[in-house]
């Protein structure tokens, strides 16, 4: 080829005009684009390799503990952010059902900023501990005890009904699937789906809730069917009790200034609008929660759309050193058979005051905006928790004997195997 040829070439290229700098970070954007959708999908997949359940057959055989697995993956790795938020305005959403809200009400366990905080805390230690363990490990087993120690009372005394019960087992299934597939890169997957259900199902197994209620009772064949009946049974519920009370309005009176608590005075405005989008229509109305102007109401939306956009096409996939923990691994032993929480809202209990969690980055940031940090005060609980002292101040350590029968119980009757192979159980 002659010179005359190569220079010809050479100038009718489609970079011939374009420093070589620009083609180098075209072909680096290029590159970590395809590498941010490989890792991510690539994930995604190999969850479903890893577990085996790919198709719809295969979910009736999804086992117990399979489905604790997903969720603590989706939970921790997946989708920490939104996961968890769901899960708190899930229990939100429970509140505007005036039974229910009337009961928090009453107990005063909403009567001020530290009660309202301890239950929350809680309420997530809780959940957190028999979400995050195998489903026959001794700390899920007290978990749960604890759980039905604390409600049994109010069960026997007829302020707490079967339905009650069931609507808050509706929304641990129902709004994480809801946000996710709303607002998250991208939607769950049937198996996702299923685990989560599958997962939830045994709680309410555990608790002892019936299902009589919902259509297809002791015959579904999979967590998915599951799913569709207590999404459908919980919509009609809320249609029917989920209606403007003052109760209601007296528990988001003590919530939003928490869930707002280090949000800057010039910004609650709109912050207290994100929370009235968040909750959606039914919830405002029933919570007398005032309705959130068309610009905010625009923006928030706009907001949760860009981080959409950025997860999916610019953020790389978290890393497993980075996974989000609030409750100690499984091998941890405890001191003294306590355990810390790795997180709070607002009030640090049960968090352990060590350097880092009173002067690491977070807790700096805590002190600029005016939060509480660690600093080892007794009413924080800074020794950690053990199970019998989870709950209101009047209750700890009670309910020991109980607990140890409702332990036993679960030791009994819990299965960590599949819970639809016989259509789903006799509750």
């Amino acid at each position: 080829m002659s010179t005359n040829t190569t220079i010809n070439l050479a100038l009718s290229s489609p970079f011939h005009f374009l420093p070589i700098s620009t083609i180098t970070i075209l072909i680096i954007l290029s590159t970590y684009l395809l590498l941010v959708h490989f890792l991510r999908f690539s994930r995604r997949d190999s969850m479903i390799r890893k577990f085996g359940y790919t198709n719809r057959e295969s979910f009736n055989d999804m086992t117990n503990t399979d489905a604790q697995k997903i969720i603590i993956h989706l939970g921790e790795l997946e989708f920490p952010s939104l996961y968890k938020m769901s899960m708190q305005f899930g229990l939100f959403k429970t509140y505007g059902i005036p039974a229910i809200s009337k009961l928090l009400v009453d107990t005063k366990q909403f009567s001020s900023k530290e009660t309202a905080s301890k239950r929350f805390a809680d309420t997530g230690i809780l959940i957190g501990e028999f979400s995050s363990h195998p489903p026959l490990h001794p700390r899920v087993l007290k978990a749960i005890s604890r759980m039905n120690y604390l409600h049994s009372g109010y069960q026997k005394a007829g302020k707490i009904s079967n339905d009650d019960l069931l609507y808050t087992l509706s929304v641990f299934i129902t709004e994480p699937i809801n946000w996710v597939n709303k607002y998250e890169w991208r939607e769950f997957n049937d198996m996702e789906i299923c685990a989560i259900s599958t997962f939830w199902k045994g709680i309410g197994d555990a608790m002892e809730i019936s299902y009589h209620v919902l259509p297809r009772f002791n015959k579904w064949k999979d967590g998915i069917e599951f799913y569709e009946d207590i999404r459908d049974w919980a919509q009609e519920y809320r249609e029917k009790f989920m209606l403007p009370n003052p109760y209601n309005k007296k528990t988001a009176d003590q919530l939003v200034p928490l869930l707002l608590f280090l949000v800057p005075k010039w910004a609650l405005p709109f912050a207290n609008d994100g929370v009235g989008v968040l909750m959606g229509p039914r919830l405002r109305k029933a919570m007398m929660y005032p309705e959130p102007s068309p610009l905010h109401q625009f923006l928030i939306l706009s907001l949760l759309k860009t981080r959409q956009f950025f997860l999916r096409y610019l953020s790389l996939p978290r890393p497993e050193f980075m996974r989000v923990r609030e409750i100690s691994p499984t091998d941890d032993k405890g001191i003294n058979e306590r355990f810390h929480s790795s997180n709070y809202l607002v009030h640090p209990y049960y968090q352990n005051p060590g350097w880092w969690n009173r002067w690491g980055p977070m807790a700096i940031f805590t002190r600029i905006m005016g939060g509480y940090v660690p600093d080892g005060r007794e009413e924080w609980k800074a020794k950690g928790y053990r199970f019998e002292e989870v709950g209101p101040r009047e209750r700890e350590c009670k309910g020991l004997e109980e607990m140890r029968g409702m332990e036993e119980r679960l030791e009994r009757e819990r299965s960590g195997g599949c819970l639809f192979a016989f259509g789903g159980g006799e509750k």
